[in-house]
């Protein structure tokens, strides 16, 4: 059966389709805008190694970088029309495919993480909101030391702790078993940045789905059900726990977002090759054209991750799309 485009559904994806795609947009025109008016650029560093000032000169004039900011934007912004994102100037690769080489690396690192906070937060959240005692309790404080530690200062704990123990999961320069080899090296390199990034997320998650399913237990509805000798076990993690899931859901596609648009701090710690990593080396070296590919494959992280929890939040309950 057609859904009509008068649907308020309909109406509501396209008011975020929009949304997400003016994010985007701003995102990277101001990321060029702003690598573009900083002080220097990429052949700042040609003066310290002894070039000339003809040399650098020429440089300047090949890489475009002698053109007014108003001009070199005009022209990025007609081949990104095109999804032509340029060379980086670094090295020397389309941005296009060297943004997607390390934009699959950060989302490998961001969906485990957002696996594992999923798993363990949730399910602490219904048993820290349904139940008292010492158990709930010890969730609530742990929950709130994880939101009081920020990814960076988890990454450099845990780095710092793996180095005392002796044990950092550095890649093997050795490769036996072939693809099964490469797959368990690469998995063992995400533990540490993983849990870097999975302890703060986890914890908002346990926050958050404590007081939803608390509020969710008071519903009529569920009052009702209680009343009806309905079990306490399937009430809660059955039915208020779907229940609940709508303000979870409201912010889920948001922390998703945000760490698929690239965990910097964590991946220049860690060292992992991701899009943070590469965002911050475009930056060192002022790679107007890696600058702004980065922060659009940011943006665009961050916007489908909106757009996915607001889509979410609106299946989950039909009262968000028709007051939007």
């Amino acid at each position: 059966m057609a859904v009509s485009v008068t649907h308020p559904l309909v109406r509501y994806m396209a008011r975020r389709a929009v949304f997400a795609a003016m994010l985007v947009v701003l995102v990277s025109s101001g990321a060029m805008l702003l690598a573009r008016v900083a002080p220097g650029d990429f052949t700042s560093e040609m003066l310290t190694e002894g070039a000339s000032r003809t040399t650098m000169a020429r440089e300047r004039e090949r890489l475009g970088l002698d053109r007014s900011i108003a001009s070199s934007y005009v022209e990025w912004a007609r081949r990104t029309s095109r999804l032509d994102f340029g060379e980086s100037f670094k090295f020397g690769r389309p941005v296009g495919a060297l943004v997607a080489e390390r934009a699959g690396n950060t989302a490998a690192l961001a969906l485990a993480a957002l696996v594992v906070a999923t798993v363990i937060g949730l399910p602490l959240g219904v048993v820290a909101g349904t139940r008292s005692g010492v158990v709930p309790s010890i969730i609530r404080a742990a929950s709130i030391v994880g939101l009081s530690l920020p990814p960076l200062v988890l990454a450099i704990l845990l780095s710092w702790a793996a180095a005392r123990a002796g044990w950092w999961p550095g890649a093997s320069t050795t490769n036996p078993g072939g693809i099964l080899w490469w797959s368990l090296d690469r998995a063992r390199l995400l533990v540490l940045p993983v849990c870097a990034l999975a302890i703060p997320v986890a914890a908002t998650l346990e926050r958050l789905q404590a007081r939803a399913i608390r509020d969710a237990l008071d519903e009529p509805c569920l009052l009702a059900a209680s009343a009806r000798g309905i079990p306490i076990a399937r009430l809660r993690w059955r039915h208020a726990l779907r229940l609940s899931l709508t303000p979870v859901l409201s912010v889920y596609g948001l922390m998703a977002g945000s760490l698929l648009s690239g965990s910097f701090a964590v991946e220049v710690v860690m060292a992992w090759p991701g899009l943070g990593r590469l965002m911050y080396e475009a930056l060192l070296a002022r790679d107007v054209n890696l600058v702004a590919g980065c922060a659009a494959a940011g943006a665009v992280f961050v916007a489908a991750g909106t757009l996915a929890s607001d889509i979410a939040a609106a299946w989950a309950d039909p009262r968000v799309r028709e007051d939007a």
